[in-house]
């Protein structure tokens, strides 16, 4: 009698659960397996078929649409719109996996066997969904952080056209500045001061740097009556040393010199009315580093590689030549794979050589990171370098102009020509960092852009007037006569960089 119980009972169906679960995990992979495997060859092409348009459509935009699809993630709309879409995507893919295997589960199944297949299918579907997840964060981490760092006071601007963002800006100038100091910016000294001038067209650049230590420079004619014999601390109120890298701190401490601008801002807006008026340019907007957050920005790119011409110091303190106070270590000559606080120093350093072959080495830098930013490492590293950037980066520049400007850049790292023009006393013919000749600076910052834009027909170089006498620069060493090397026009950032 027990035998034939035995007999009649129905046997588990062990291999037809295997079978399911296989067919569920190949409609993981592609949609429609379970449907066709069951008999519902409709349902179960027309799956395949989904599945297939939305890879084809996918590849086609990674590879057609390059271009296209840069300008569109720099977008807040768009952004939300491709986060709603990773999430649907992400449910629509868990639902299908759940669908296949109830089409294909095996009937009468017992209680534990059916818990621990159902348990096995969820867990299936929150691993298919995390990768998905995971892109819909990342995406609403870059859509935070562009709302942070381009917020925009973009008011002093030029009126920007949707249709045509470039139509009443044939160059694109923007001044970028490197400063030490906290997130309110107090006590910020903007050591590195560059404008990129950009032809909105071609593409092609001009770097103009200023040497920090510019001194008794002409003031704009606004501000002449508080400075009329040339930038100098008036008082203790408005200013440290009277040199240009103390122009963003009497900014920031007297609202008066800029009207019309809260905190963080006054500094800003105040060096470039200063530096366009220094070189003849309209300054368009402001882009200012951290240095001290910058680090970080190299470290989440994995670091980066550049030429080191000569060893240079690490820390120390040095006064008329000599240390007072030994480097902690050496940047040695050669091509170094440098880490975020390497690179600050490379950068930073100057008692090796001075602040002009500093300026050079910052616009190298630049290129390097520029050239050497690696998306596989930008998407792997992401939050950390979006952070970073958060907590390093203060711009003007409005969100409006993000996408042309993703165009843009595509054209200057194309192939067109960045040229380097620096204000350096040893290769500038007529040119003193503690009394500049401003109207020599406008006509070798026209000269340089006309060079620019007319590559293969450069300009007549100004004429200079060398100055007979000697003078002593901050930086401890003599400017001289002798020292100069040519008419101190702009040369190609390769030749600069080596």
């Amino acid at each position: 009698m027990a035998g034939g119980q035995a007999a009649g009972r129905r046997p588990i169906p062990i291999v037809g659960l295997w079978r399911a679960l296989g067919l569920t995990l190949a409609s993981a992979v592609v949609w429609g397996v379970a449907h066709v495997a069951a008999g519902r060859r409709a349902v179960g092409f027309t799956l395949m078929a989904v599945l297939a348009l939305l890879v084809a459509g996918s590849a086609t935009l990674v590879l057609a649409f390059q271009d296209t699809m840069k300008q569109l993630v720099v977008q807040n709309t768009w952004l939300n719109v491709i986060i709603a879409a990773i999430l649907a995507l992400a449910v629509t893919w868990a639902a299908i996996v759940i669908w296949s295997y109830q089409v294909v589960r095996p009937p009468g199944l017992p209680a534990a066997m059916r818990v621990a297949s159902t348990t096995l299918v969820v867990v299936l579907s929150v691993l298919i969904c995390t990768p998905f997840v995971y892109a819909a964060n990342t995406t609403y981490v870059l859509r935070d952080t562009l709302s942070k760092i381009f917020p925009g006071d973009d008011h002093t601007g030029p009126k920007i056209d949707a249709a045509d963002p470039w139509k009443n800006m044939p160059r694109f100038n923007v001044l970028l500045m490197g400063g030490d100091g906290g997130k309110d910016r107090k006590g910020i000294r903007t050591d590195s001061m560059t404008v990129a001038s950009i032809d909105t067209k071609t593409g092609n650049t001009v770097l103009i740097s200023l040497p920090r230590n510019l001194q008794y420079f002409q003031m704009p004619a606004r501000l002449r009556s508080i400075w009329p014999n040339g930038y100098r601390p008036v008082n203790a109120t408005l200013g440290y040393d009277g040199m240009l890298n103390s122009v963003y701190l009497s900014g920031e401490k007297n609202p008066s010199l800029v009207p019309g601008f809260k905190q963080g801002q006054r500094g800003s807006h105040l060096l470039e009315e200063v530096i366009g008026n220094l070189i003849g340019m309209k300054i368009n907007y402001y882009v200012l580093v951290n240095l001290d957050g910058f680090k970080d920005i190299v470290n989440a790119m994995g670091g980066v590689k550049v030429h080191i011409e000569k060893a240079l110091p690490i820390g120390g303190e040095m006064v008329n030549g000599h240390y007072t106070k030994p480097p902690t270590g050496w940047l040695h000559a050669g091509t170094q794979h440098l880490n975020g606080e390497k690179a600050l120093w490379y950068g930073r350093s100057r008692d090796a050589d001075d602040d002009f072959h500093r300026m050079d080495r910052q616009k190298c830098l630049m290129k390097d990171i520029a050239d050497q930013a690696d998306p596989q490492k930008v998407v792997t590293h992401f939050e950390k370098l979006a952070k970073a950037a958060t907590n390093t980066i203060y711009t003007n520049l409005p969100s409006t102009l993000l996408p042309p400007l993703i165009k843009l850049s595509g054209t200057v790292k194309g192939g067109s020509d960045i040229t380097s023009l620096a204000f350096n006393p040893w290769k500038m013919q007529g040119f003193d960092p503690v009394s500049p000749n401003v109207a020599l600076m406008r006509q070798l910052t026209t000269k340089s852009i006309a060079d620019s834009e007319n590559p293969h027909k450069p300009s007549p170089s100004p004429t200079t007037t060398v100055k007979k006498h000697k003078k002593k620069v901050k930086t401890g060493v003599t400017a001289s006569p002798t020292a100069s090397s040519g008419s101190g026009g702009s040369v190609s950032l390769k030749n600069v960089c080596g």
